[in-house]
């Protein structure tokens, strides 16, 4: 028999029990509400990124930098393609105004850009290329953050445990390497101890961290979404599901204000409602996710929402036919009875167009749903594409050389001299040749896309060699461009480009000559062109 006092006591867990259940319930309905309202936020945001552009007309190339770096911020977490322009154009300004600080900063605001969008091993080339020793101490902590939070980002996404082990070290390094750089206790120095401390499975001290930043500091909305889902994160590793589910949908709320679009909470938050048996609100947030995500423009993001999307759309679409076999059936215990048999019949034609609009609905979701995973898995096979373009190219022009050939044997046998004489004069070999060039060039530069400015930047002004209206690459280029992709011999080279070796040889010593630089150091930097 129960005593009075664990009465008290099951009766006090009770109440707690059914209040947070009551906040979540009324949380939720703020997120609801701000959904209704989610393109109010965008247009805000719109509107203020367009009132910013307007301002950079007539403006100092330094004043420029500071608009450009505003509408840099504004981008980051709501379009990845415009966040990458404004973060290569900062650096472009820093270029021109020569201010080190500055460009370091737009390197660094580079490679948050490229770790948004999951492009984690093109952030460390950009970030790792910068010396640590000659940034400022101002920027040295989030220098130092953005690579450590890249190692543990690649450690999550490899499936291979020795090298995730090796990534997590990493990170862990660079981490604390930020921690020297951050005061004690201070925002930034609990956010870099709650990271560090949560991919450590340290969970008690990453809550800790991330709950003194949520109640003792002042931090903006954006500011608030990101850490909210985090804690989220580490509440569902220590079994606290209740609170993990509230830190998702506040923070979610907070994204939709601030109408970010890089972010996770609204798909972690539909796979947990999904679990609980909430199919229709799962549903109705896993298609918001996948619209933020397309939105946003990140391969990485897409995949994530993509991997619970089937899930849930499949459950959505097995209660629609629930409802339809329960529809059915109930229609036919109901015509059992004559003098409503009409009316009977009646309704349940209605329900079953509707249930077949709806079914094709959730039929053409998927199938967008299967193009967009399609398209992503094209697009890691581009530059394999780029590569082998050639070879098919070549086995092209030689399919087309075979039919040649098979048409120029029929019409010798037929003994038609003057067709075989149209047919020979149909080839053009000049044009076939410049449409190889042509076509050379492009792919050339969609892989190197600052090939030309760099290669022009080893000049004197005066000694740099123009390109005429409508040319991607001059013959001079196109031998360097050649020699980029590793084809070093001068005789491969004279035959693709159509010029004897001494002809080859005549260019690369003139180019060489006129450069600022010797013609080893020449090739070298010739080679160090990235790609993209």
């Amino acid at each position: 028999m129960l005593t009075r006092g664990a009465i008290l006591v099951f009766l006090c867990l009770l109440h707690v029990q059914v209040s947070a259940q009551q906040d979540t319930g009324d949380f939720q309905k703020i997120l609801d509400q701000a959904i209704a309202e989610r393109h109010k936020y965008e247009a805000t945001k719109n509107h203020k990124i367009d009132s910013l552009k307007r301002n950079l007309a007539g403006k100092t190339i330094a004043e420029e930098f500071v608009l450009a770096s505003h509408i840099f911020d504004e981008y980051k977490s709501f379009i990845y393609d415009s966040a990458f322009r404004y973060a290569l154009r900062l650096q472009s300004l820093a270029a021109n105004l020569g201010n080190p600080v500055h460009a370091y900063n737009s390197k660094i605001k580079l490679g948050f850009t490229l770790v948004s969008a999951g492009l984690f091993n093109e952030t460390l080339d950009t970030l790792q290329a910068l010396r640590s020793d000659l940034l400022p101490d101002t920027l040295k902590q989030d220098f130092f953050f953005l690579i450590g939070r890249t190692w543990f980002d690649l450690a999550e996404l490899t499936r291979d445990r020795f090298y995730a082990t090796q990534y997590r070290s990493q990170g862990d390094s660079y981490l604390d390497s930020s921690l020297r750089y951050s005061p004690p206790n201070s925002r930034q120095f609990l956010l870099v101890r709650g990271l560090k401390a949560l991919h450590l499975n340290d969970f008690e001290t990453s809550a800790k961290a991330y709950e003194a930043l949520l109640s003792d500091f002042p931090l903006s909305d954006r500011e608030i979404g990101v850490a909210a889902s985090t804690l989220s994160h580490i509440y569902t590793n220590q079994g606290r599901n209740a609170e993990a589910k509230m830190m998702l949908i506040k923070s979610a709320i907070a994204d939709i204000r601030t109408a970010t679009k890089e972010t996770v909470a609204l798909r972690n938050l539909a796979e947990i409602l999904f679990n609980e048996g909430d199919t229709r609100k799962a549903y109705e947030y896993i298609k918001i996710a996948m619209e933020d995500a397309n939105f946003y423009g990140a391969n990485h993001r897409k995949i994530q929402v993509a991997s619970v999307y089937p899930v849930i759309e499949a459950k959505q679409l097995a209660m629609v036919e629930l409802r339809k076999n329960r529809v059915t059936a109930y229609a036919i215990a109901i015509t059992l009875f004559a003098i409503l048999l009409a009316a009977l019949g009646t309704i349940i034609y209605k329900q079953n167009k509707k249930l077949q609009v709806a079914k094709k609905v959730i039929t053409d979701s998927n199938e967008k749903l299967m193009e967009t995973n399609h398209q992503l898995i094209d697009s890691n096979k581009i530059k394999e594409e780029y590569v082998t373009y050639y070879f098919n190219a070549t086995a092209e022009y030689i399919a087309r050389l075979e039919n040649i050939k098979k048409t120029m044997e029929r019409k010798l046998l037929s003994k038609k001299m003057d067709e075989l004489r149209f047919t020979v004069d149909s080839i053009n070999i000049k044009r076939e040749r410049e449409e190889l060039y042509n076509n050379f060039d492009r792919f050339f530069l969609a892989l190197f896309p600052d090939f030309v400015r760099t290669f022009h930047s080893l000049f004197k002004e005066e000694d740099r060699i123009p390109l005429k209206q409508g040319q991607l690459l001059n013959t001079e280029l196109r031998i360097f461009a050649l020699m980029r992709l590793g084809i070093r011999d001068p005789e491969k080279i004279a035959r693709i480009l159509d010029y004897s070796v001494a002809t080859i040889y005549t260019y690369k010593t003139r180019i060489r000559h006129k450069s600022q630089f010797s013609n080893d150091e020449f090739d070298k930097r010739i080679m160090s062109i990235p790609t993209i």
